[in-house]
């Protein structure tokens, strides 16, 4: 499998923003619905957001309005812009190429964001 490179975490005050980027392969990119999950301390990876190659997208309740997620073919690149962002945020983010709906079977590395109150 080709890596998926994560970039853009960080340390941000409650209602703050980051913007995550993932590059990716340029066959993976074309192909699949691309998405980011996120892991907090203690609890199970959890779906953050999906975007199709058409880029219809989907979103965790949590985070509608919040956050938002792009595509960029010419860079292979994903984008997760996310604003207001609030101490229950903090994860580790992961990228990651979707097989079904919310399921995903190949991540990245993970890049980590940290809210402070």
């Amino acid at each position: 499998q080709v890596p998926l490179v994560e970039s853009g975490g960080g340390l941000v005050q409650a209602g703050g923003s980051l913007r995550l980027s993932c590059a990716a392969s340029g066959r993976t990119f074309s192909r699949y619905t691309m998405g980011w999950f996120r892991q907090a301390p203690g609890k199970e990876r959890e779906f953050v957001a999906a975007i199709t190659r058409l880029g219809g997208t989907d979103y965790l309740d949590s985070v509608k309005g919040r956050f938002t997620i792009s595509r960029d073919g010419a860079k292979n690149t994903v984008y997760l812009q996310m604003n207001s962002l609030k101490p229950e945020d903090t994860a580790i983010y992961y990228c990651a190429v979707l097989i079904s709906t919310r399921n995903a079977d190949y991540w990245g590395q993970g890049t980590q964001v940290t809210v402070s109150s």
